[in-house]
């Protein structure tokens, strides 16, 4: 099993916006083939090295990820989404043992 970890800093973190990315982030549940889970938070603690909003992702394998990177949907309407509201983006992919 491979976990994606994407967490985002949005330019501006409104608590409608933020509300909007968890929905549109959660949309590709059933949409994306390749996912077998899919998790989205929004921060509560607001620290100064916080992120705004955190995406877990959960795939098969290797090629189940590049199927994901590469989906019609996540990229013509999450990604584009997404590249219009953060401010930067920080990812970890690991595998499961």
């Amino acid at each position: 099993m491979i976990k994606h970890m994407v967490c985002f800093k949005l330019k501006e973190p409104t608590p409608e916006l933020l509300e909007e990315t968890k929905n549109i982030l959660l949309s590709m549940k059933g949409k994306v083939e390749s996912l077998i889970d899919l998790e989205v938070g929004i921060d509560f603690l607001h620290s100064e090295r916080s992120y705004d909003i955190v995406l877990l992702s959960t795939h098969e394998n290797k090629d189940a990820l590049e199927a994901y990177q590469n989906d019609p949907y996540h990229c013509d309407v999450v990604k584009a989404f997404i590249a219009n509201i953060k401010e930067a983006s920080v990812a970890v992919d690991y595998i499961v043992e």
